[in-house]
């Protein structure tokens, strides 16, 4: 695989017939999945989102997945936010549905897609993302809170926010220590300017269930006791966005409410 970035046009707008037809499949098999799960978990149809991460891919390949029922998006990096977004506004526009921040600024949520960023983020790229995404899904301290806070007032908005926790204790991934959740929830449910819609973790990666199934069940112990603390702030806390291509079926079985999928819809990445 190779650097993608100078190798990929990101704003291209055109697909082939062939190539919007594979991702229009992909988008069907894993709401079929989806959907299965639910049923196996006793689950209401349609309580899980699917989150297409669209991390590589172009614009083209972002509208096919948004014209086959896509309703919500999420980048890993923020300079892929800024080469892609207007091209996905224009697209968007011209399908009557509202992108990130133009949805939540729409009357009609049924119009709407939302824009997540869903990788790390540094305080020196709030500013990119801003314009654009409605909701950050890997803060992770108070630091980068408040300063997503700080610039959302100046904006004239408001930023939605997921704390992300690490449950699998995982060196190499992000996130907060589990016992440090509830404090930090609440100090960031009480900040003006961002709004705590819930919680995100990564699957434990190992191939035993009870595992990875062990911290999908204390992420929703956790999002639980914040949403019903009564805490200034959290009674929006009720988001879990936890489960992925490999682990989906186990995360809806424990509760979540959305999944990030990105290869089982789009097909192997071609670059890093």
């Amino acid at each position: 695989m190779v650097a993608y970035m100078d190798h990929k046009d990101l704003d291209n707008r055109q697909i082939g017939r062939e190539r919007a037809m594979q991702i229009a499949d992909g988008v069907k098999r894993v709401a079929d999945r989806i959907a299965k799960a639910e049923n196996s978990a006793g689950r209401k149809e349609g309580s899980v989102t699917l989150l297409a991460a669209t991390k590589t891919r172009d614009v083209g390949e972002i509208m096919a997945a948004i014209d086959a029922g896509v309703r919500r998006i999420g980048e890993n990096r923020p300079q892929e936010v800024t080469a892609k977004a207007q091209g996905l506004l224009e697209l968007c526009r011209d399908r009557k549905l509202a992108l990130g921040t133009e949805a939540v600024d729409s009357d009609s949520s049924s119009a709407g897609v939302g824009f997540h960023l869903i990788g790390q983020l540094q305080s020196n790229k709030i500013n990119k993302i801003l314009p654009y995404v409605d909701t950050v899904e890997s803060v992770d301290g108070s630091p980068l809170a408040r300063k997503l806070a700080t610039r959302a007032l100046a904006a004239g908005g408001t930023m939605g926010i997921l704390l992300e926790v690490n449950e699998s204790g995982e060196q190499a991934k992000s996130g907060c220590a589990p016992d440090q959740a509830l404090d930090l929830a609440y100090e960031l449910a009480a900040m003006e300017g961002i709004q705590l819609k819930g919680l995100m973790t990564v699957g434990a990666h190992v191939d035993d269930e009870a595992i990875i199934r062990s911290g999908f069940a204390h992420l929703r112990g956790l999002r639980d006791h914040i949403r019903d603390s009564g805490e200034p702030g959290t009674d929006t806390c009720t988001m879990l966005s936890m489960g992925m291509t490999g682990d989906m079926e186990y995360a809806v079985a424990e509760g979540s409410t959305e999944v990030r999928v990105g290869t089982a819809i789009f097909g192997p990445r071609a670059f890093i």
